[in-house]
């Protein structure tokens, strides 16, 4: 689900990954439907390898999203990325509630946030689809 949807540093949004080269890849962003040429020199994460601290391990960001799609009712998020910093800890805090608070930042929260309601809002978050697969 999260394997081809890119974070690239720098840019906003999230972006589609659409063609290699052997020079660079295009990526597609999901907010302008744009395509552009992002160099192998950029740093580029691709959303299934990122990952949120806790306490006793690493969570990837697919659980983490899974639990606001169930927690929101398959909606956007009750928050915004706009939001106070401790409404923002407190909202993470129900989300996820043993997070690493000396390591995850309230700014790595509002990207979570922001990224969930992009991909949300283009439909990208089926977990049903998930569930069957793994039956």
């Amino acid at each position: 689900m999260l394997k081809d949807i890119l974070s690239i540093s720098g840019q906003s949004g999230l972006f589609k990954l659409v063609a290699q080269s052997s020079r660079s890849i295009i990526v597609e962003s999901l907010e302008t439907g744009k395509k552009i040429p992002v160099y192998f020199s950029s740093k580029v994460s691709a959303l299934e390898d990122i990952a949120i601290y806790t306490e006793d391990e690493e969570v990837p960001l697919a659980e983490i999203f899974e639990k606001i799609y169930k927690m929101e009712n398959k909606g956007q998020t009750s928050i915004s990325s706009k939001s106070t910093n401790e409404e923002i800890k407190d909202y993470f805090g129900d989300v996820l509630p043993n997070y690493d608070k000396e390591r995850v930042y309230v700014s790595d929260m509002k990207k979570v946030l922001n990224w969930y309601n992009i991909l949300c809002a283009k439909g990208l978050l089926n977990f049903e689809e998930k569930a069957e697969e793994q039956k």
